[in-house]
């Protein structure tokens, strides 16, 4: 990680502070990037009777029964954001993916929507048409306020202030309409509005739903989709790509604010730029290498950054070869003639094409790739392409994965997106600062744990969920945990709690195992938990404070807080230096909600 003072931080750095992610074959970041370490291919291949569409297609010696399945596209828990179940059935899936993902984002970033007081920006894409293809509301007009009530959730256009209302915030709502590089063009409208100051913190992503879904694809020579299902960036036998679903949310925060505020980061938007190719396309639709490569050089120009110091290229990669070759040639034209080598690959190969979230496919695999300083290697690559004349671009294509060793001594990847009708957008991402040096963990110091949820079942998977990452990661300190669940989680009504003094302690406690003797962790639950006198603890204006840090205190805390009492969770952690740390996000129990008519 680049170790450089506080001070010394670029102005128009933007940080990426949180995440989420459900592509083919991972509901989660972790899961994603584990597939891509493991060089592993999400695309489905369907079986007749899996598709009951495109009755007329399948029989076709063309047609290719391949997608990239997202296994949760029809499913949502509505109860979470208060959302009655004639309301979600209305929302369109994408509606519901983003809004689950955006809520993600925030909790992976540690930031409870409820006790923010800032202005968050919201920006998204969406695909235009999947409004129609899941089910058209009647005319507003002719059957009046319930129809009109009704498109709010299932309009396209509302997205984004969906996403604010639902999730309790106020700032910018932007829905993008940019074909398939609308991801990248939502991080760049967020990056320019936290940079003049016009909000605080935003959430960009996109969502996107194959529909109907589960379907292949038609085959046609020379067209992007392949005739195998299978995508192969760079090779020579090449045929294009298949078709996938899903969501990707990030959220960000002027690298400044973010360090000050103590905010877990995982890369660093050093630049960005977007453009389209208007009527110098060479034919509409395809990328178009002078402009593309004046967008790319924009990005890098834009955040300071020299060419040889981005040794991470991800390219849009459809693996046809035309299409290949048109975006080589731009990116070369836009690195110039440099010693330097910069890695090429595509996440296409594992993933497909997700339209519009394509572009945060790999900008997730390039801000993972930053953050543990591996580069993936891109599969179904095994004859490159001769045409794409490697040798004479600064680029060698990642065939295995490997340890990230930057011949700049600074890790920055370059990512690409490329929509149909001219657009192209590219973003420049360099890895996180190294944290400032901190004293070590006061070791024995009782520490205050809690966690809610909806219901019992939804808390139980809360428990198990963050003992497991506790126990998978040995450097999470104990207190970034309690501070980044104290207060970077909404309070729901069932309610546990445990004070506990070591990392051990709390797992025992979240398992269950706590033998109740001398000096064990106190544990405590909504329905088990004694009913402490709330009118004999002190209060401030934002609720029981606590009476002093031993473990007693804590501990009447715990039981105030898990029988509804209001505690001032600021005032337990002022002074501290907790930094917030990624944990398990809320297990949502998501129910099927599918609309078929109004």
């Amino acid at each position: 990680m680049t170790d450089r003072p506080e001070h010394d931080y670029d102005p128009g750095d933007v940080a990426v502070i949180g995440m989420s992610l459900r592509a083919p074959g991972a509901r989660t970041k972790e899961e994603f990037w584990d597939n891509l370490v493991h060089g592993r291919e999400s695309v489905s291949f369907l079986a007749k009777d899996d598709i009951h569409v495109d009755e007329t297609l399948i029989h076709s010696p063309f047609y290719v029964r391949a997608c990239g399945l997202l296994d949760t596209y029809d499913r949502f828990d509505p109860a979470v954001f208060g959302i009655s179940d004639r309301m979600a059935a209305a929302m369109t899936p994408e509606n519901r993916l983003f809004l689950e993902s955006a809520w993600e984002a925030m909790e992976d970033g540690g930031y409870d929507p409820d006790r923010l007081k800032a202005e968050v920006g919201m920006y998204g894409a969406n695909n235009p048409q999947t409004a129609a293809l899941y089910s058209s509301p009647p005319d507003r007009v002719s059957v009046g306020p319930e129809a009109i009530e009704a498109s709010l959730a299932w309009s396209p256009d509302t997205m984004t202030s969906n996403a604010l209302y639902y999730l309790g915030l106020t700032g910018e709502a932007v829905t993008v309409a940019a074909v398939c590089a609308g991801f990248h063009y939502a991080v760049h409208l967020a990056c320019q509005s936290l940079l003049l100051g016009q909000t605080d913190l935003a959430v960009a992503g996109g969502a996107m739903v194959r529909l109907p879904h589960p379907r292949g694809h038609l085959w046609e020579e020379n067209r992007v989709l392949s005739k195998d299902g299978h995508c192969r960036p760079f090779d020579a036998n090449g045929t294009g790509t298949a078709l996938s679903s899903g969501v990707v949310t990030v959220l960000l925060k002027p690298l400044d604010r973010a360090v000050a505020d103590r905010d877990h980061v995982y890369a660093v938007v050093k630049g960005s730029a977007v453009n389209n190719n208007g009527v110098s396309a060479v034919a509409y639709g395809l990328a178009q290498p002078e402009r593309l490569s004046a967008c790319i050089a924009a990005a890098m120009e834009v955040g300071g950054v020299a060419p040889d110091t981005v040794s991470m290229y991800e390219a849009n990669g459809l693996g046809l070869p035309m299409t290949d070759e048109l975006e080589v040639h731009a990116a070369s034209m836009a690195f110039g003639k440099q010693t330097a080598t910069t890695s090429i690959g595509g996440v296409k190969g594992n993933v497909g094409h997700g339209g519009v979230v394509s572009g945060g496919f790999g900008a997730i695999k390039a801000a993972l790739a930053l953050y543990h300083r591996k580069l993936p290697a891109t599969i179904n690559l095994t004859e490159v392409n001769p045409d794409l004349d490697f040798p004479a671009t600064p680029f060698v294509p990642q065939l295995e994965g490997a340890d990230w060793e930057p011949e700049a001594g600074v890790r920055r990847a370059g990512i690409t997106s490329i929509g149909g009708g001219g657009y192209n957008a590219h973003l420049v991402l360099e890895e996180p600062p190294t944290p400032a040096r901190r004293a070590p963990e006061e070791a024995g110091r009782p520490r205050l744990a809690t966690l809610s949820a909806l219901d019992d079942e939804a808390l139980a998977r809360q428990r198990a969920r963050l003992k497991e990452r506790l126990e998978a990661d040995p450097d999470l300190r104990l207190d970034d945990v309690c501070y980044s669940l104290n207060l970077g989680r909404k309070v729901m009504p069932r309610r546990w709690a445990a004070v506990v003094r070591s990392r051990a302690e709390l797992i025992a406690a979240l398992a269950g195992d706590v033998a109740g003797g001398p000096g064990a962790p106190a544990a405590t639950s909504t329905a088990a938990a004694p009913h402490p006198d709330h009118g004999a603890l002190s209060r401030g204006d934002h609720g029981i404070v606590p009476s002093g840090a031993d473990a007693r205190a804590l501990s009447d805390l715990a039981a105030a807080w898990v029988t509804g009492g209001q505690v001032d969770f600021d005032a337990l952690h002022r002074g501290e230096a907790s930094h917030r740390v990624p944990l398990p996000t809320y297990p949502f129990r998501p129910r099927r909600f599918w609309r078929t008519d109004w």
